[in-house]
């Protein structure tokens, strides 16, 4: 009589889950696939300790992150390069133009975004309503970016004759996008929603996304900041600084809690505060552009004390209601040159944040000012 046959040793969970056993064709690993896309950096760390095959699959969405920072939304990938530390690309919501925060009692909840090789372009932001832009006093605090009043285009008139066919490299061409210059910002004028063209018009440059090949670079002093990957030649659009419009309450609200974040880590915001002063200097059109949680790769241009290489425009669309505050070269370019401009001359803190411009003319601080 045979002995009975000892029972067969049970699977556990781990077991399941190594890609010895079936690999990425089991049905857990392709829900995985679907839902490790929208994690944040923490959570996808945690999770590819979990077994093997999660541990691939999340190196390789870490890999696909780090060679696109717009997540495919935009025109060209936007790559991260980091040879200082451990951290391989910056975490953050991609918007390609200006959105309204999600309302939240202590800070607004943003949706999560997908990012990794599942990413797809239906998933950018749209039908979103703008809050109207705060009418205040000027005298409230300084500007850090000031400009003439200039009157908007006429919403019921596209200009679309006059434009001239802009060249392939997008540099400015139409006699409609001549610029006004006043206190060290541009003024132009586009079509807009109230215009019959579509985005093959050559009025509508800052609206196509970006044209030139970009690239994110971590500095051991000064962190991520945003460099040309090309040739850019003087004129050209560079791109659009996208975030949520926030009204002043709220800018000043946030600001006070970023303070507070920079002052025990390496935290940075990306809070701009953009206003067009009334000839008669009592008020002022207020934009508040918060790009630190939810922006596009503006976010990454720092500041240099001589001006930098981008000129600040605040371009108005035709039948908009708010202006968007776009970059465009202010002269040739280099390839691998770091993008710059100057986020303003007032610094109410001479104690602020160090600068590390290293022009010639640097103050040694961050410019600051009473949000």
């Amino acid at each position: 009589m045979l002995p009975p046959s000892p029972p067969p040793p049970k699977k556990s969970h781990q077991n399941e889950l190594d890609p010895g056993s079936r690999g990425f064709n089991h049905p857990f690993f392709q829900c995985a696939v679907l839902v490790l896309p929208w994690l944040t950096p923490q959570e996808l760390a945690t999770i590819s300790l979990t077994c093997k095959t999660l541990h691939q699959l999340s190196l390789s969405i870490t890999l696909h992150r780090s060679l696109d920072a717009s997540r495919s939304f935009e025109n060209l990938p936007i790559p991260f390069h980091n040879t200082v530390d451990q951290y391989p690309y910056a975490h953050f919501i991609y918007t390609l133009s200006q959105i309204s925060p999600s309302s939240s009692s202590s800070f607004p909840s943003l949706k999560r975004q997908s990012w990794g090789p599942k990413s797809s372009q239906s998933q950018v932001p749209s039908g979103l309503s703008l809050p109207d832009a705060e009418m205040g006093c000027a005298d409230d605090s300084m500007t850090r970016l000031g400009a003439s009043w200039v009157g908007v285009v006429d919403a019921s008139g596209c200009e679309c004759e006059r434009c001239e066919k802009v060249s392939e490299d997008n540099v400015i061409g139409c006699p409609c996008m001549e610029l006004e210059w006043s206190e060290g910002m541009g003024i132009m004028s586009e079509c807009g929603p109230s215009c019959g063209c579509g985005l093959q018009c050559g009025n509508r440059l800052s609206q196509r996304g970006i044209q030139v090949k970009l690239k994110i670079v971590r500095d051991v002093r000064k962190g991520w900041g945003l460099y040309a990957a090309q040739w850019i030649q003087r004129g050209q659009f560079v791109c659009e600084y996208a975030g949520e419009l926030l009204t002043t309450k709220e800018a000043r609200r946030r600001q006070q809690i970023y303070d507070e974040l920079a002052s025990d880590s390496h935290f940075s915001s990306a809070l701009l505060v953009v206003r067009e002063h009334l000839p008669s200097g009592k008020a002022c059109l207020r934009i508040n552009i918060d790009a630190t949680r939810a922006g596009n790769v503006a976010r990454f241009i720092n500041h240099s004390c001589d001006g930098g290489n981008l000129s600040t425009v605040l371009v108005r669309r035709s039948g908009a209601l708010l202006p968007h505050l776009c970059f465009f070269a202010s002269k040739d370019i280099k390839e691998d040159k770091e993008l710059t401009f100057s986020y303003g001359e007032i610094r109410v803190r001479p104690k602020g944040l160090k600068c590390f411009c290293s022009s010639s003319c640097c103050f040694g601080t961050l410019p600051s000012e009473h949000t």
